[in-house]
């Protein structure tokens, strides 16, 4: 007589529900550049390097990369090497199998952010920097073609798996930059397969991350499941001084990376959608933006009666900056003739910053005057800009340049030709809110203001061709050094990251001195030189960092808000 066994059943899969604020855009890192598809990028695609999850400030770790970069004296030879066994998951442009990640499609995915028919938003992270690449983009340039094959001195691959970079000049960022998604290994092969005519993998993203694309609703919904081919890792983090870790180790050591096998990501554009979902429990893990803190906190902490439900908040100031542009290309606002550029100062100084962090972010943000935000290397607590609220000064300054009230209240151009301004917003209750501070502002000096409301990814495409002519701008940090935003208002960087399409000699002569200086006192007092030249020049006025509320449900383990990574599926867990 045979014994029937009993059936093994297999664990459920533990799901996390998440929520993003708007639409994703494309799926391929080296064109991609809004923050909430990063949070996909970075789960699907690994790069050399990451962050520690729990140090603060933040501090690199190895990702892809076996260790920390071997860098030499002068700064400028990085040699890297990377964990063997590390495979792309399979997919039919492998023949349905996996395929080994090697430093060889490092260096494929490098090279693609020069190729002209891509037209990479991301080229600034290694122009002027990578020994011959600049040679070989300014070739393909001129023919047309981008030669992958053609090897450059730059780039020296030992083995497969060692790789050496040779830098024009010193750089003690590289490995941070590194750890940036856009930097992601791509394979060859899958660009072939689904590229469109310019290379772009809009919809087919295949990496060697810790999740995989699963299901995809374009604008809706997004499922993401862990890749299980992924080398095996161990959560063994560190706790810091915050007496929250301490909570978080005890909840998470010795378990396996990733504990979550399905990510479920919703698209929810509207602030009460979001409150609602997470309210009825249908959401774990929530992002709490300003105009919905009244709900949730009082006086910066959790409301007792979601504390006694068990929510968990994860509060931070993020390491970015929202400024204020006025489009240097712009027939209206542009250009470096004394009326306009006192045209653009009187409106950053008819901006009352403090009456929008209350009126638009609920006091969730905290004003900044320089253009490196508090958490960054570089910031100056101490600096204050000469741009202040001061609208009577602001009008005086109108007049004396010629900028005449008519009968009917509003002003006209030097040339008599009508004033109007056209501000860009997000079609969503908060860019109507943004309008209408703005609206005020305008008015305060008697200039017509039309407001255009529309899709993030469209506004970015726009910002990009210089299209945009004034708009509240928001950088968040790619890497935790104040390179990363003061190349924002770099000449070169314009059509990439530069979109206020600023551009002044003197500013981009002392950016260049700066990348050449390690984060020091030296290096400070170029960035306060190069912060009162956007001044000066009416390039654009610094605003405000906002402070990030996370909150999670009670079932939610080893939650913490990471300044940089733009999420932390990975390394939490959840009860179910």
């Amino acid at each position: 007589m045979l014994l029937a066994l009993p059936l093994a059943h297999a664990e459920p899969v533990k799901t996390l529900r998440y929520i993003l604020p708007a639409a994703e855009t494309s799926f391929d890192p080296a064109v991609s550049r809004d923050l909430y598809t990063g949070h996909v990028l970075q789960a699907v695609f690994d790069t050399l390097y990451s962050y520690d999850y729990l140090a603060r400030p933040a501090q690199l770790m190895p990702a892809a990369a076996a260790a920390l970069p071997e860098v030499s004296a002068d700064g400028k030879t990085y040699t890297i090497r990377l964990k063997k066994g590390q495979m792309f998951t399979p997919d039919p442009a492998f023949g349905g199998k996996p395929r080994e990640l090697t430093v060889a499609d490092f260096v494929y995915s490098w090279k693609r952010l020069f190729d002209p028919k891509l037209a990479s938003p991301h080229s600034w992270l290694f122009e002027g920097k990578i020994v011959g690449l600049d040679a070989l983009a300014a070739e393909a340039a001129r023919t047309g073609r981008f030669d992958y094959d053609k090897p450059i001195p730059g780039f020296e691959v030992v083995d497969p798996f060692t790789l050496r970079i040779h830098l024009v000049a010193t750089d003690w960022n590289l490995g941070m930059i590194l750890a940036h998604e856009p930097t992601a290994a791509v394979a060859r092969e899958i660009v072939k397969a689904y590229g469109d005519e310019k290379g772009e993998v809009h919809s087919n993203p295949v990496g060697t991350g810790y999740y995989k694309l699963s299901q995809w609703t374009r604008g809706s919904k997004i499922v993401l499941e862990e890749n299980t081919g992924h080398l095996p890792e161990t959560w063994d983090f560190k706790a810091g001084s915050d007496p929250e870790d301490q909570r978080i180790v005890r909840q998470m050591q010795g378990k396996k990376i990733p504990q979550i096998g399905r990510i479920e990501i919703s698209i929810m554009v509207e602030d009460q959608s979001r409150w609602l979902s997470f309210t009825s429990g249908e959401t774990d893990l929530f992002w709490l933006d300003g105009p919905l803190a009244p709900k949730a906190l009082l006086d910066g902490e959790l409301r007792p009666e979601l504390k006694a439900q068990g929510v968990q908040l994860s509060r931070q100031l993020d390491p970015e900056i929202t400024f204020y542009y006025w489009n240097m290309q712009d027939p209206v606002l542009g250009g470096r003739s004394k009326e306009r550029i006192a045209l653009r100062r009187a409106i950053a100084m008819a901006h009352d910053v403090d009456e929008e962090i209350a009126l638009v972010w609920n006091g969730q943000a905290q004003r900044v005057d320089f253009p490196v935000p508090p958490g960054v290397v570089g910031y100056d607590p101490n600096y204050r800009s000469m741009l202040q609220y001061d609208p009577a000064l602001a009008n005086k300054l109108l007049d004396k340049f010629g900028y005449r009230k008519g009968a009917d209240g509003w002003r006209t151009q030097p040339d008599g030709k009508p004033l109007l301004v056209k501000y860009t917003s997000r079609n969503e209750a908060n860019g109507v809110l943004q309008a209408e501070v703005w609206r005020k502002t305008y008015n305060r000096l008697g200039i017509r203001m039309e407001n255009e409301r529309t899709i993030l990814p469209d506004i970015l495409k726009a910002e990009k061709e210089c299209k945009v002519q004034t708009r509240n701008f928001q950088w968040i940090a790619d890497y935790p050094d104040g390179d990363n935003f003061m190349q924002l208002f770099y000449g070169p960087n314009i059509h990439q990251n530069n979109n206020g399409c600023f551009q002044d000699p003197e500013y981009d002569k002392l950016y260049v001195q700066s990348q050449k200086m390690p984060a020091g006192p030296e290096r400070d007092a170029l960035y306060r030189k190069m912060a009162r030249i956007i001044e000066v020049q009416g390039g654009g006025r610094m605003g405000y960092a906002r402070y990030r509320n996370m909150l999670a449900q009670a079932a939610v383990l080893g939650y913490k808000k990471h300044p940089i990574l733009h999420q932390e599926w990975a390394y939490i867990d959840i009860k179910r």
